[in-house]
């Protein structure tokens, strides 16, 4: 019997499915709130409104000078809101749950969650081109279209994703409650965090918590994908396996002819005797496919038969020498 954890794992009962999110009257109304504090956001950042005042004065006021303490603890914190090791972590983890729970659904809603927090904060970043804090020229400027990709916070969005992919993909309401609490409280202290070291303004953040949680709330209409997704990859593989299965064990040379059997009856009867070497103990010219000698008892030569086939040859008799042979013995000397 086993006794490794692949053995033990067999054995335990597989885990309930996942409950895929249905983009219900409760979520609608929450995508079209953050959507709309989203374009809020966007459009006082631009006027330069009060928002702007108040970024700079949060970044005058140097939180980071303020409370020295917290510096060696909130450089280590953010990485929570770095895209590769979070993503590597939340990576594994959902791995580990796809392969237990046999479907490709989990890393898939996380592949699909963080192409579309590519696409589209990227794409605000570019667009606007604000400059962060470190590089500001103009007190009370929002410094936009100025080459930057600081606007929004990109340590925030992803924060909330790849968090938040957790509570999304939970099997039981108890561990989404849960999960959500989590998540939420990583990514206000990743935000906050970023003020704090002076990286992002206080408007970047709240944008990158807006469009972090746009793309949960969104992740219901991409299910269907998902599933077509993943019935396409079961597909291959499937079909990857039937290959397997079907190829030959022994291999055989690309363009030879595969060997054909020997019937048994021919080699019963004896159709086709063993062949012997050419001029091997006869009294034949090797090399040629002709054979000479003499009959016994007759004293004539035999002709060979013209192009004979190997295994069409007879038997020929041992002979002596070619001379024919003589009437009566010789007496004397």
């Amino acid at each position: 019997m086993r006794t490794d954890i692949f053995a033990r794992l067999d054995r335990e009962p597989e885990p309930p499915k996942i409950e895929i999110p249905r983009m219900s009257r409760t979520r609608k109304a929450l995508f079209g709130g953050t959507l709309a504090f989203y374009l809020a956001i966007v459009v006082a950042v631009l006027v330069s409104s009060t928002l702007v005042i108040l970024d700079w004065k949060v970044m005058l006021f140097r939180p980071y000078q303020q409370w020295p303490e917290l510096h060696p603890f909130l450089d280590y914190f953010v990485v929570l809101g770095q895209r590769g090791p979070t993503a590597v972590m939340i990576a594994a983890w959902l791995g580990w749950r796809s392969w237990r729970q046999h479907t490709l659904r989990p890393l898939l809603a996380l592949g699909t969650a963080l192409l579309l927090l590519n696409v589209t904060v990227g794409a605000v970043k570019l667009g606007l081109g604000r400059l962060g804090p470190h590089y500001a020229t103009q007190i009370g400027s929002a410094e936009l279209f100025a080459g930057g990709d600081i606007f929004p916070s990109g340590h925030t969005a992803n924060a909330v994703v790849t968090w938040g992919i957790l509570a999304y993909l939970a099997t039981t309401p108890q561990a989404r409650r849960y999960l959500s609490v989590m998540s939420a409280v990583v990514a206000l202290g990743v935000g906050a965090t970023t003020v704090y070291l002076g990286t992002h303004w206080l408007s970047d953040v709240l944008l990158g918590w807006a469009a972090g949680l746009l793309i949960l709330l969104a992740l219901p209409l991409f299910e269907p994908l998902i599933g077509r997704a993943e019935l396409a990859v079961f597909a291959v593989r499937e079909r990857w396996r039937a290959r397997r299965r079907t190829t030959p064990s022994t291999p055989v040379a690309s363009g030879g002819p595969r060997p054909a059997p020997v019937p048994q009856e021919a080699s019963a009867l004896g159709d086709e005797p063993p062949c012997e070497p050419i001029g091997a103990g006869h009294g034949g010219h090797a090399g040629t496919g002709r054979t000479t000698g003499t009959v016994a008892g007759t004293g004539q030569l035999t002709q060979p038969r013209p192009h004979a086939v190997r295994s069409e040859r007879t038997p020929v008799t041992p002979a002596g020498s070619r001379r024919p042979g003589r009437s009566r013995p010789m007496t004397g000397g």
